[in-house]
């Protein structure tokens, strides 16, 4: 599969596929494993009603107008103040194509644009190397490794990679 442009596009009612094509143990073992057919419809719905450019957004990740996964950003409280936060999902078939690392370029320079927080958090588990590479090449900085609750009720170990939007 040879890709030739990366898009990002509002999350839509037609989009529920990307998070079930998503949703495997492979994908989802440094997040708590996959999710019941039932939290999936939440998740989904979330992101259809929990819209506020600024403050939280997800989007679809289309590769060549294809869902390839998804992207979104949303307020976070953090050491004493409020910052975004940032997570994506590459569906299988897609991973290992620079997707991800495009599609968070993208989401930086939208969040650059409405220049409402100084910063922008990655909370990867450290063994995902995947993702701390993105965070890596995009100039993110590691703060150090955090207890981070995901999903909620679940404590797990992640790297606190940190953006500055002013740059």
């Amino acid at each position: 599969m040879v890709m030739t442009a990366v898009t990002l596009e509002n999350w839509s009612a037609g989009d529920l596929d990307i998070l079930e094509r998503c949703n495997t143990l492979d994908a989802k073992r440094y997040i708590g494993g996959p999710e019941t057919p039932g939290k999936l419809l939440e998740r989904h719905r979330r992101y259809l009603e929990e819209v506020i450019p600024g403050k939280t957004r997800m989007f679809r990740v289309s590769s060549d107008g294809v869902g390839a996964g998804s992207i979104g950003y949303w307020e976070k409280a953090w050491r004493g103040g409020l910052a975004y936060e940032t997570g994506w999902a590459v569906v299988p078939e897609f991973q290992g194509l620079g997707i991800a690392g495009k599609a968070a370029a993208m989401l930086i320079a939208v969040l650059r644009g409405e220049c409402r927080h100084s910063y922008l958090h990655a909370f990867p588990a450290p063994d995902n190397a995947a993702s701390n590479a993105i965070c890596r090449k995009l100039g993110f900085a590691l703060m150090g490794e955090c207890s981070f609750e995901y999903p909620p009720g679940t404590m797990m170990r992640s790297n606190d990679w940190r953006l500055d939007l002013r740059r």
